[in-house]
C-alpha cells in the first residue's frame, strides 16, 4: 500500500533533500502539519531536515539553545520507547513543555507523534510530526500508519546516520564515507563497486562465479541468497539484518541490505542493493537494549527477552523475568528469530554477546 513512499524513504538514506517530501507525506498519512528529522550525536542534534512550517524550530533544536534546557533526550535513555508514540503519553509534562514545545504552541501547534531510533554507533534519529491544536491528539489510527513504516525509517536511517544526513556524491566516495565494509550488488547478486573495507571480511564474505558473493555459512548464505533474490519489487517480508555465526577463529557478522531506490540507484550507477557489514566481537557481557533496538528494530518487550536469554536463562525462565507467559515468550521469540536472521537459541545467544556499538560515524 505504501510501496512508492518505501522507495522514497530509502532514497532519502542517499539523497537527504527527498527528506523533506518523505517528511510531507508522512505528515499527510499521519494527519499532522508538518515533521522533522533530527540526527543526534549523544545529546546534541548535529543536523537536521524538516518540512516548512517545522523547519525554523528544528533549526532552533539543532544549532540554538534547546539542549541547554531540554530532558527529552535523557528521558529517553531512561525509559526508551521503540516505535512512534505521542509525547502527551511519552513524556512527563516537566519533560514534553520544553523551549521547542513552547515555539510550537506559538504557532498553533501542539500533539507530536514520534519516534527515537537509537542507531549502533551511539548516535540518535528523531522522526517527529506536528499536528494542528485544534485538531486534538493524534489518533491511534494514524500512529498504527507511522509504526508501519517504522522498520523502513530506521533501515534507512542506518545509512543516513553514517553519511551524517548529506547527499551521497558518488558510489565509490560514499562506500568509502560509511566507514564499513559495504558493496552496491545488482538485483542478480553481481558486485558492482565495493570499497576497501570489504576486505576486512573476506574470509566470510566469498567471491563466487560471475561477480557474485556468498557467505561461508551454508544457513546463513540461503539466507542472504534468498534476500537478495526476493529483493525486486518487494519490501516486507525480507531478513535485511543477517547474521552470521562465528566460525573457528572468525568473528561474528551481522550483514545489513538495503534497497537503492530513486536517485540512489543513478548515484550507485545503477546498483540496486546496498551490503554492508559489522563485525562483532565475543563479550560476557549483555549489550545495551539501544543497541538491539537500534541493529534489529527490536521492541522492548522483545529487547527484554533476548537480554534475558543473553543473561543464560532458559526460555521459561526468561519469560518469568519478563512478566510474560511462556506461550508470549515463544511467539516472541520467533519474531526475534525473524528479526536476527538466527534459527536457533544458541545461535541468537551467541549473536547478542557479540553485538557492541558500532564504530563511531565519520565526522561530517
Amino acid at each position: 500500500m505504501h510501496d512508492r513512499l518505501i522507495d522514497r524513504i530509502y532514497e532519502a538514506a542517499f539523497n537527504p533533500e527527498q527528506w523533506t517530501p518523505v517528511l510531507e507525506e508522512l505528515s499527510v498519512l499521519s494527519g499532522s502539519a508538518g515533521g522533522e528529522i533530527l540526527l543526534f550525536d549523544d545529546v546534541k542534534a548535529v543536523n537536521f531536515r524538516a518540512t516548512q512550517i517545522t523547519h525554523d524550530v528544528a533549526a532552533f533544536v539543532c544549532h540554538g539553545g534547546w539542549r541547554k534546557t531540554s530532558r527529552r533526550i535523557q528521558h529517553f535513555h531512561a525509559q526508551p520507547c521503540s516505535g512512534f508514540v505521542t509525547a502527551n503519553e511519552y513524556f512527563p509534562d516537566d519533560v514534553r513543555i520544553d523551549e521547542g514545545y513552547q515555539m510550537f504552541r506559538a504557532m498553533g501547534l501542539d500533539s507530536q507523534a514520534g519516534t527515537i531510533i537509537p542507531m549502533p554507533g551511539g548516535e540518535l534519529v528523531v522522526f517527529a510530526f506536528e499536528r494542528w491544536h485544534r485538531l486534538g491528539l493524534h489518533e491511534p489510527e494514524a500512529i498504527a500508519q507511522l509504526n508501519l513504516l517504522h522498520p523502513h525509517l530506521a533501515r534507512a536511517s542506518f545509512i543516513a546516520t553514517r553519511l551524517g544526513l548529506e547527499h551521497a556524491q558518488a558510489a565509490v566516495a560514499t562506500l568509502a564515507s560509511l566507514g564499513l565494509p559495504a558493496a552496491v550488488l545488482s538485483y542478480s547478486g553481481k558486485v558492482r563497486a565495493a570499497n576497501a573495507l570489504l576486505d576486512t571480511v573476506a574470509d566470510r564474505l566469498i567471491p563466487t562465479a560471475y561477480g557474485g558473493l556468498a557467505v561461508n555459512h551454508a544457513a546463513t548464505n540461503a539466507l542472504f541468497q534468498d534476500a537478495i533474490a526476493q529483493a525486486r519489487g518487494t519490501h516486507d517480508g525480507i531478513v535485511r539484518s543477517i547474521a552470521v555465526p562465528a566460525q573457528n577463529e572468525e568473528r561474528p557478522l551481522i550483514l545489513h541490505l538495503l534497497p537503492l531506490r530513486r536517485s540512489a540507484h543513478d548515484i550507485f550507477a545503477g546498483a540496486d542493493i546496498l551490503l554492508s557489514a559489522t563485525s562483532v566481537h565475543a563479550s560476557t557481557f549483555v549489550p545495551a537494549p539501544q543497541i538491539l533496538m537500534g541493529l534489529f528494530d527490536l521492541t522492548p518487550a522483545e529487547v527484554k527477552l533476548a537480554a534475558a536469554l543473553a543473561e543464560g536463562r532458559s526460555l521459561r525462565d526468561a519469560a518469568a523475568a519478563s512478566g510474560i507467559q511462556f506461550s508470549t515468550a515463544r511467539s516472541y521469540l520467533e519474531r526475534i528469530f525473524r528479526k536476527t536472521g538466527t534459527k536457533q537459541q544458541s545461535q541468537l545467544v551467541a549473536l547478542l554477546k557479540g553485538a557492541p556499538p558500532l564504530p563511531g560515524r565519520p565526522p561530517l
